[in-house]
C-alpha cells in the first residue's frame, strides 16, 4: 500500500490527524483505504470508532469519514430519511441477519415447471438437489480480508496461529483470510471440512474449486491430534479454575473445609 502521508484535520480537536493509503495490488488496486489518529497515535478505521472514543465532546453526526470533513447537506439528509422511514411501519426494524457476505447469483439455467389443474391424478414434480444447489461466487472468501476483532478498548485482537499442515490455496492473501475461510465453512457449511482434495484444484482452482469447502489444500486430522488439542483444553480448562479459585476467597474457604 502506498501512504500519502498524514495531514491535520480541522473537522476535529487540535492534534488529530487524517492518513490515506492507496492499495496497490489485488483486485481494489487503486482504491484507498482512510484513517485517523489522535493526539497520542491511536488509530482509528471507521466512523463507529472514532464516535465511540470522542464521545459527546465532538457531534459528528454530519461527519464525512472520507472527506475529513463536515458536512451539513449530509446531516439534512439523514434527517430526511428518517422521516421518511419513521412514515413507513415496514422500515426501521433491525437487520438480524447474521449471514456472511457470499453474493448470490441469480440462475440463468431453466426451471422446471410444474402445470396446476385441478385433475386429482395431478402430480406435482420437483427437483430439491437443483432448488438447494445454488450458484455461488467462487473466492468469495477474499472479501473477508481485512476483517478482525477488537476487544472493548478497541485494541485488535491477536489471531489464531494456524497448524502447519494446513495451508491456503488460490488467492487467499494470509493466514487471517484463510482462519476466516474455516471458520465459516465450520458455521455455514453442511459437509465435514476436509479441504479441496482435488490435485487439480491446486493448478487451476478457477476451474476445479469446489466451492463448499475453504480454500486450503486437503489435510487430515489424525488422532494424535485429537489428543494434543483435548490436552491443551484441559490445562487452559485448569489455569481458568485456579484463576477463579484465587479471585474468590470465600469460595476458597469452602473448598478447603
Amino acid at each position: 500500500m502506498e501512504k500519502q502521508g498524514r495531514i491535520d484535520c480541522p473537522a476535529l480537536p487540535p492534534g488529530w490527524k487524517k492518513e490515506e493509503v492507496i492499495r496497490k495490488s489485488g483486485l481494489s488496486a487503486g482504491k484507498s483505504d482512510v484513517y485517523y489518529f489522535s493526539p497520542s497515535g491511536k488509530k482509528f478505521r471507521s466512523k463507529p470508532q472514532l464516535a465511540r472514543y470522542l464521545g459527546n465532546a465532538v457531534d459528528l453526526s454530519c461527519f464525512d469519514f472520507r472527506t475529513g470533513k463536515m458536512m451539513p447537506s449530509k446531516l439534512q439528509k439523514n434527517k430526511q430519511r428518517l422521516r421518511n422511514d419513521s412514515l413507513n411501519p415496514n422500515k426501521g426494524k433491525p437487520d438480524l441477519n447474521t449471514a456472511l457476505p457470499i453474493r448470490q447469483t441469480a440462475s440463468i439455467f431453466k426451471q422446471p415447471v410444474t402445470k396446476v389443474t385441478n385433475h386429482p391424478d395431478n402430480k406435482v414434480r420437483s427437483d430439491p438437489q437443483r432448488l438447494a444447489d445454488q450458484p455461488r461466487q467462487l473466492f468469495w472468501e477474499k472479501r473477508l480480508r481485512g476483517l478482525s476483532a477488537s476487544d472493548v478498548g478497541h485494541e485488535i485482537l491477536k489471531a489464531m496461529e494456524l497448524p502447519r499442515g494446513l495451508q491456503a490455496l488460490g488467492p487467499v492473501p494470509d493466514d487471517v483470510t484463510l482462519l476466516s475461510a474455516v471458520a465459516s465453512a465450520l458455521h455455514v457449511g453442511s459437509v465435514p471440512v476436509t479441504g479441496q482434495l482435488s490435485s487439480a484444484a491446486e493448478k487451476n482452482p478457477a476451474v476445479w474449486l469446489n466451492s463448499s469447502q475453504p480454500l486450503c489444500k486437503a489435510f487430515v486430522v489424525t488422532d494424535d491430534d485429537i489428543r494434543k488439542q483435548e490436552e491443551r483444553v484441559r490445562r487452559v480448562r485448569k489455569k481458568l479454575e485456579e484463576a477463579l479459585l484465587a479471585g474468590d476467597p470465600a469460595g476458597s474457604r469452602g473448598q478447603d473445609e
